[in-house]
């Protein structure tokens, strides 16, 4: 018989259990598509494994999650606010910034080209493993996205989470899409007054 570990969502967390947010990301494996062009033609890309450990490994960076590509709120504000903002977060010791989303590749490799990105490293998590295992895995049926992250943003040094930025109201098929905790700004703010 195989043993199913239960992961917690962020809001089933009990404190008087002694229960908490997660203090490491948890190791997973993306499966990306990077531009090679030793392969040629209209489609010159080939599928790259990368883990938790080669994004977090001895830097500190953002990480920012949103429920999907595309999407009007994360389109609008929240992506374009990182990249614009890039310069400040590198002068406050922030090596990346990382957008993780339950999407493929090509649809995360689409938005980034669509929205001009070329600082800000998006980082598919088409099966929602990593968003699962970060208690971020909410289900937007209501929308008809199926199962998505959570809106949130970390502080990450070298595989530690620093300080957790989580929007208010998560639930399932939330009616709702809150937007302020996960700003550039906020987390900026953040950053400057605590280092």
């Amino acid at each position: 018989m195989v043993e199913r570990i239960k992961i917690k969502r962020f809001w089933d967390i009990d404190e008087n259990a002694g229960d908490e947010l997660k203090t490491l990301v948890p190791s997973v494996t993306f499966k990306t598509r990077v531009r090679d062009d030793s392969i040629g033609g209209d489609n010159p890309y080939r599928w790259e494994d990368v883990t938790t450990w080669d994004l977090f490994a001895g830097k500190r960076v953002v990480l920012f999650s949103l429920p999907g590509a595309f999407t009007p709120t994360c389109s609008t504000y929240q992506l374009p606010g990182f990249e614009e903002k890039f310069a400040e977060f590198k002068s406050l010791g922030i090596k990346d910034i990382y957008c993780v989303s339950v999407n493929d590749a090509f649809v995360m490799n689409a938005w980034a080209k669509a929205q001009k990105v070329k600082k800000v490293k998006v980082i598919p998590d088409g099966s929602g493993k990593f968003t699962r295992k970060m208690g971020m895995l909410v289900h937007k049926d209501n929308l008809g996205f199926g199962e998505r992250s959570w809106r949130y943003a970390c502080v990450v040094n070298n595989g530690k989470i620093e300080k957790w930025f989580i929007e208010p109201g998560a639930e399932d098929n939330c009616p709702v899409d809150p937007y302020g905790e996960t700003a550039p700004e906020n987390i900026l703010n953040w950053l400057k007054e605590n280092g």
